[in-house]
């Protein structure tokens, strides 16, 4: 399994790639990136895709003025300014032109703002944020408020798999769920629920099979967390009844989160715009923060 140590070697410090288009949305998530380094004293990799689609003079044109934009950022943004930084420009399509700049950098993480949506075309090939999670293999950072210096609410949805496991490890060891405010939550279903309402029996008994199998799921993920040692962190622990999505929406409002981290598995295009994933969905609904962390790839 892929280790995401954040010492990976020692004396080595982390590689933060932040993405960034010039919008005000990228240079949200470029203060974020620079906050963040600047907690893990962290090289933060700053990279802009000019698109190659074009006459060559035109690229090499864009690519001067994104390297001239790109060294103003580096002494005009305070964040950034505090960073060891190193702009790149790459010419390409911008969803692989940050694959092929994490291939050459090897990151920690890869920062980048919310992007606009297009809707009908999304269905099928999905945002440029959302085809670097399901092509790469870094943690991805969606950046959807105003930059912070730390993350005080963190809320992480939790199914009780490996690719669950991985997430908290991960988002651990790059210092992303330390906090003592990091709430692991765990939606469950109540099977038989239905089933006794349909066959009218009383409220109180109703509650009472609801509150033994919110006990069972909570003593599932007590044991999940020992099983994976990961019971040593500080969590604080939400089990709810319901449907994910819902759960985590209705958890996020009420606990104030400003940042939600989760795991996700590698799928098809095609299989995922049929099915989608409560990840994907949190990705398009959500209004905070969203670290999403790709499952553990085996090494040969």
């Amino acid at each position: 399994m892929r280790n995401y140590a954040r010492a990976q070697t020692k004396g080595c410090s982390m590689k933060i790639l932040a993405a960034t288009d010039f919008s005000t949305r990228s240079n949200r998530a470029l203060r974020q990136a620079a906050l963040l380094a600047q907690q893990d004293g962290a090289t933060l990799f700053m990279v802009h895709v000019v698109d190659d689609d074009q006459p060559g003079d035109l690229v090499r044109m864009e690519q001067r003025e994104a390297e001239r934009i790109m060294l103003e950022q580096m002494s005009a943004m305070p964040e950034v300014r505090r960073t060891q930084s190193r702009p790149m420009v790459i010419a390409g399509d911008p969803f692989d032109g940050i694959l092929r700049a994490a291939a050459d950098i090897h990151p920690d993480l890869i920062v980048m703002g919310a992007h606009r949506k297009q809707l009908l075309l999304d269905v099928f090939t999905g945002t440029t944020i959302e085809r670097v999670i399901r092509k790469g293999t870094v943690p991805v950072l969606m950046v959807n408020r105003e930059a912070q210096r730390k993350y005080e609410r963190v809320l992480v949805p939790t199914d009780m798999s490996d690719i669950s496991a991985n997430a908290l490890r991960t988002a651990l060891s790059i210092g992303l769920a330390d906090s003592a405010a990091t709430m692991l939550l765990h939606a469950f279903t109540a099977l038989a629920k239905g089933k006794m309402l349909g066959a009218g029996l009383d409220q109180a008994s109703i509650d009472s099979y609801v509150e033994s199998e919110r006990q069972r799921a909570s003593d599932e993920l007590a044991a999940f967390l020992v099983a994976n040692d990961l019971q040593h962190a500080r969590w604080l622990l939400r089990v709810e009844e319901g449907a994910p999505m819902e759960t985590i929406s209705r958890a996020v409002m009420e606990t104030q989160s400003d940042l939600v981290i989760m795991g996700i598995q590698s799928r098809s295009s095609i299989l995922k715009a049929l099915i989608g994933s409560v990840t994907e969905d949190a990705l398009r609904s959500l209004n905070v923060d969203v670290l999403v962390v790709p499952a553990a790839k085996c090494e040969s």
